[in-house]
Parts: structure tokens; sequence; C-alpha cells
């Protein structure tokens, strides 16, 4: 039975048995990148140093979701070679039903606020109404 060796490695860095071969240095790397990417976010909200909350919170998101390509990357390997491609087209039907679900549940609450909830403008009609009855 032989053990593969550090230099045992197919051209696109993968051991014989599919485990991806990864060094400490990618390691420190994606940690690197992943506290960088958690510290600006917060020195901004803490700091006060965008404008606006809307646009502080479009910057968080986009520094959202390149952590979260950080930790694909660095942490859970995924790329287009990994398990022959599926982790990839795994990983884009997640996202594909994520957008779809998210947006879809938006929608919903968003036109149950407008349709059902009465606004102020509606609510002073309706009690203008109920104390004209006799």
């Amino acid at each position: 039975m032989s053990h593969p060796s550090s230099d045992s490695h197919h051209d696109d860095d993968f051991l014989e048995d599919g485990i991806p071969h990864v060094s400490v240095k990618e390691y420190v790397t994606g940690f690197v990148l992943s506290v960088i990417l958690t510290a600006i976010p917060f020195w901004l909200v803490m700091g006060k140093v965008l404008p606006t909350p809307t646009i502080t919170t479009l910057v968080i998101l986009a520094f959202a979701m390149v952590q979260v390509v950080v930790h694909m990357v660095y942490f859970l390997h995924m790329n287009p070679k990994s398990e022959g491609g599926w982790n990839l087209f795994a990983l884009i039907f997640t996202a594909v039903l994520l957008v779809i679900v998210l947006i879809g549940t938006l929608w919903v609450m968003h036109n149950m606020n407008t349709n059902m909830m009465p606004g102020s403008h509606d609510m002073h009609q309706m009690q203008e109404a109920a104390q004209s009855l006799p």
C-alpha cells in the first residue's frame, strides 16, 4: 500500500483519492482575507463612514458575497475541477434556488403588506365612517 507523497499529485492539484492538495499557506491566506473582509464592514458601520444606511447596507452585502467566495475557494476548495465540476454545478443550482426563494418571499410579503394592511389614510377614513354611523 503506497501513501501519496508531497510530489505525487496530478497537475490539477488533486491527490490520487480525489482529495485536493492544500497547503498551510492557502489556509492562512483564506483566514487573512476573511478577517479583512469582516473588519472593513465592521469599521464602516461603527465609524459611520458612508453617508446613508442604504449605501452602507449595499457595501456590506458586497463584502459578504466576496467573503462567501473566499470561504468556498480557500476552505471548501470548490473550483471547476473539483469532483468533476459537480460541486460548482451544485453551487450554481443552489444559488439560483436561493435567489428565487428570496425574491418570491419579498414579493409576496410586499404584496401582502400593500393589499392587506390599511394605511394611515385608510384608517382615518374608516374612523370617520365609523363615527358618522348612528
